[in-house]
C-alpha cells in the first residue's frame, strides 16, 4: 500500500474545506520541536510567515516577523498538527449534538489541524447535493480543514450502492457506512469493484449483527457479573478477516475503523503479512480504558465497539507501537444529555474525544512508559495518509500545521466545560497532563488557550 507518510505538496489539499483566515505571522521561541518524519527532536525557534514555516533556528536566534507576534514557548513542545480520520460532526440533522463549527473548534482545541467527518447523519450523505451543502457550510464556518466521507450504500441500508463516482467527483474522500457494517459480502465486493473506478478508500465499521445482537458492552466476566448483554470480540474480528479476504481478491484498499480486540489485531496483521492493502485505526479510549469501568454503569463508557478487557487493550497498544495499527482516530461521537442520562442499557453509544485525545494518550501511555512520545505524535498525524492527504510536517516551505503543548500542565477534564457542544466524554473528571496551548491549521491560528492572550503574547 502507498506510504502513510506521503505528502502531496506544500498547498492545502483541495478536498479539505474550511473558512478563509489570514496566514499567521508568528515567532515561536525556544520550543522543543518533535517531528518524527523530519527527524526534529530538539529546541528551536520557529518563524511562520504568511502561514508557512519560513525559518527554523537555534533558540533565541530568530527575530519575529515584522508586525507579527511572539510566543515564548520555552519549556513547551511543538508537534505537527494532529489529523483525525474519524469524527462525527452531526451535520445535517443532529446539530443539537454538534455541528461543523463547534466540532472543528473542539478539534482545534485538541491540537488537530484537520478532521474527516463520517456520513451517518440525518439525512445520510449519499447524494452529491447533500455533500455539496456540507462543503459549502465548511467553507463558511470550519475552524480547521474538514474532509467528508460518503456512504457506501444508500440510506445505510446495505441494499443498494451509492453513485460512488459522482460522490467522489463532488469531493468525497472515500466511503463508509460507519455506524453500521456492510453485512452482505456480495454488496461489499461490488463496492470494492466500483472503488477501483471511482477512487477513494472504503472504510469499514466491522461488526456481525448476528453476533452483536442487542449487546451493550463487551462480552466477558464483567458483563456476566452485571447481567448485561455482551458484544463478543469475534463479532468484529470475523468481519475483518472476511473483508480483508475480499480486499485481497479485488486488489482494493480497505481501512478498518476503531479496532478494539486482540483477535482483530491478529486478523489485521495476518492480512498485512499476506500483502493485502489494508490499514487500521484505534481510539484513545480503547487504548487506555477497559470494560471494568462499566461496573459504574456510567453511560460515558458505553460505545461501539465497546471497551474490552485489559488483554485487548495491551494488544492494541502493542499493535500501535509496531505499526500493525496505522493511526489514532478519536471516533468523536457527541450526544446530548437526554441521550446519555438514562439507564445504561438505553443510552446512546459513543464518546467525545477530540479535546482529550493527546492528553489521554500522553498521561495514560507515555508517562507510564508504554509508548514513546514520538510514536504517539507520528500515529496521531498518520491519518492523513489514509486518504492520500498531505501529512503535516515541520519543515521550511510547508504550510504551518502545528500544535504547541505544555506537557507539564495538568487539568481536570470538563472542569471548565467543553468546546464541543456535547459533554459525553469518557475521560470526564480525570486529571490529564498535556495541555494544548496553540493550534495552527492551514497556516492560520485556529485555537489559543485563553490564558495565553495576557500571559505570553507580545507584539
Amino acid at each position: 500500500m502507498e506510504s502513510l507518510d506521503s505528502t502531496l505538496g506544500a498547498g492545502l489539499d483541495q478536498r479539505l474545506f474550511h473558512r478563509d483566515r489570514p496566514g499567521a505571522e508568528l515567532l515561536i521561541r525556544g520550543a522543543h520541536v518533535l517531528d518524527p518524519r523530519t527527524g526534529l527532536d530538539e529546541p528551536h525557534d520557529i518563524v511562520i510567515r504568511d502561514g508557512q514555516f519560513a525559518e527554523l533556528g537555534s533558540p533565541g536566534s530568530l527575530p519575529a516577523p515584522e508586525d507579527g507576534e511572539l510566543f515564548d514557548a520555552t519549556g513547551k513542545h511543538v508537534f505537527p498538527g494532529f489529523v483525525d480520520p474519524h469524527v462525527h460532526l452531526r451535520t445535517p440533522g443532529q446539530e443539537y449534538k454538534e455541528d461543523i463549527e463547534s466540532g472543528t473548534a473542539a478539534a482545534a482545541a485538541g491540537g488537530f489541524c484537520a478532521v474527516i467527518a463520517m456520513p451517518n447523519t440525518d439525512p445520510v450523505v449519499d447524494e452529491p447535493a447533500i455533500l455539496g451543502s456540507l462543503i459549502d457550510r465548511a467553507r463558511q464556518v470550519a475552524c480547521v480543514p474538514v474532509g467528508f466521507l460518503a456512504t457506501i450504500t444508500r440510506g445505510l441500508n446495505g441494499q443498494e450502492l451509492t453513485e460512488m463516482a459522482a460522490l467522489a467527483d463532488a469531493g468525497a474522500l472515500g466511503f463508509t457506512d460507519d455506524g453500521k457494517p456492510v453485512v452482505s459480502a456480495g454488496m461489499l465486493r461490488k463496492a470494492l469493484a466500483y472503488q477501483r473506478l471511482s477512487g477513494g478508500v472504503i472504510a469499514l465499521h466491522e461488526e456481525d449483527p448476528e453476533l452483536s445482537r442487542d449487546g451493550v458492552m463487551h462480552e466477558g466476566a464483567v458483563s456476566a457479573r452485571l447481567g448485561l448483554a455482551g458484544i463478543p470480540s469475534v463479532s468484529e474480528s470475523t468481519m475483518i478477516a472476511r473483508d480483508a479476504a475480499l480486499a485481497r481478491y479485488e486488489n482494493s484498499r480497505v481501512h478498518f475503523q476503531h479496532l478494539s480486540a486482540v483477535e482483530s489485531v491478529r486478523a489485521l496483521e495476518h492480512a498485512k503479512q499476506a500483502g493485502v492493502r489494508v490499514t487500521g485505526e484505534v481510539t484513545p479510549h480503547h487504548l487506555t480504558l477497559t470494560d471494568d469501568l462499566v461496573r459504574t454503569l456510567d453511560s460515558r463508557f458505553k460505545m461501539n465497539p465497546p471497551l474490552r478487557a485489559d488483554g485487548d487493550r495491551r494488544a492494541l497498544v502493542d499493535a500501535l507501537r509496531s505499526g500493525v495499527i496505522d493511526c489514532v482516530a478519536t471516533d468523536h461521537a457527541p450526544h446530548a444529555r437526554h441521550e446519555k442520562e438514562v439507564p445504561f442499557e438505553q443510552a446512546a453509544m459513543g464518546t467525545t474525544g477530540l479535546e482529550t485525545a493527546f492528553a489521554a494518550l500522553f498521561t495514560e501511555l507515555v508517562l507510564p512508559g508504554e509508548l514513546d512520545l514520538s510514536v504517539v505524535v507520528e500515529r496521531m498525524t498518520a491519518g492523513a495518509g489514509l486518504y492520500d492527504l498531505p501529512t503535516p510536517r515541520i519543515a521550511v516551505g510547508e504550510p504551518a500545521n502545528l500544535v504547541v503543548v505544555d506537557l507539564q500542565a495538568s487539568y481536570e477534564v470538563g472542569a471548565h466545560g467543553y468546546v464541543s457542544r456535547s459533554e459525553n466524554c469518557c475521560f470526564h473528571g480525570r486529571n490529564l497532563h498535556g495541555r494544548v496551548l496553540l493550534t495552527l491549521a492551514a497556516g492560520a491560528v485556529a485555537f489559543r488557550e485563553r490564558m495565553l492572550v495576557e500571559a505570553t503574547w507580545a507584539g
